[in-house]
């Protein structure tokens, strides 16, 4: 706050600090507030709202156990409730997308910010930028058409003799992927950029002068200043992915059911938005405990992922 009375001055700070208060208040808290409550209240009829059938109980997040679906893990059959499938499968494949969208963003973050020569960094960024510049619906369905089973992927593989008949791509989980590390991988690469950008090039060089192998420099020197990066895009990255719908309704196949669809079908098609709310702080928790763990992995403070 000093910083910014000392920065801007009185005036502009308090304009800040209204604008940040009434986001934070009349975007985010309220409507929380709201959702929070109702998800512990019953779905009832108008007439019924207010009277004796209306109680606070936890029967909403209960609705999350019931329903049984087999489930083949290693080979195994288990049994688990359908919800909770779903909720699982939507937080392993956020991971995954998270994992993926890593491996592709720290070596074009490293080449980008110690490689590249300034006067190039301008183009490379706009093209970067130039997918954001397109609207996410548009991004998603162009990825549908190019997995689609008649698609320009399935007709270049079969001109190039690598298959001998179309693949079905969107079947499963692995297009709703795809869509989302092509859509989410921005995000992880800007903040590495930034972190490793920030990082002093004499001591990756004094690093290979005393003769460091690079995957050892990676590893002692660049990794480790990298991380507060690293854990801001995996938060940003796995949350995006845990909380997107619209790639998983338009890449998703008949088998595939992300968590944010079963929210959605509570809340607009079974007009029931008690067990939609709670649904959705089920997987707002997750989120959060998913935050705490990647900070405490990456030993870094709420402080420093801002940064």
């Amino acid at each position: 706050m000093h910083d910014l009375l000392r920065r801007y001055g009185s005036g502009l700070t308090g304009a800040f600090v209204l604008l940040t208060a009434f986001w934070l208040l009349v975007l985010i808290v309220l409507p929380n507030l709201y959702l929070l409550e109702n998800s512990f209240r019953p779905y009832l009829p108008k007439v019924d709202m207010g009277g004796p059938l209306d109680t606070y109980s936890l029967n909403n997040y209960a609705k999350i156990l019931t329903g049984e679906s087999p489930t083949q893990v290693f080979g195994i059959t288990i049994t688990l409730p359908v919800h909770v499938k779903s909720f699982l499968l939507t937080v392993g494949y956020s991971a995954f997308v998270t994992l993926i969208s890593f491996a592709l963003a720290y070596p074009l973050a490293y080449y980008l910010a110690k490689i590249v020569q300034p006067k190039s960094l301008p183009t490379l960024f706009l093209l970067l930028f130039v997918p954001l510049w397109v609207s996410e619906v548009l991004r998603s369905f162009a990825w549908f058409i190019i997995l689609s089973l008649k698609g320009p992927l399935n007709f270049s593989l079969l001109g190039l003799g690598i298959i001998e008949t179309p693949i079905r791509w969107i079947a499963g989980y692995q297009s709703i992927i795809v869509g989302l590390v092509y859509t989410y991988v921005l995000f992880m690469l800007f903040p590495i950029y930034n972190a490793i950008q920030s990082l002093d090039t004499n001591q990756i060089e004094a690093a290979e002068d005393l003769g460091s192998p690079w995957w050892r420099t990676h590893w002692r020197v660049i990794l480790p200043h990298a991380k507060p990066g690293i854990a801001s895009g995996a938060v940003m990255v796995f949350m995006l992915s845990a909380g997107s719908l619209l790639v998983p309704v338009l890449l998703g196949s008949t088998d595939s059911n992300w968590f944010t669809q079963v929210i959605q079908q509570w809340m607009f098609e079974a007009a029931d938005w008690n067990t939609g709310s709670a649904y959705a702080f089920i997987l707002l928790v997750l989120c959060t405990v998913f935050v705490s763990l990647v900070m405490r992995v990456f030993r870094v403070k709420l402080s420093d992922i801002a940064k």
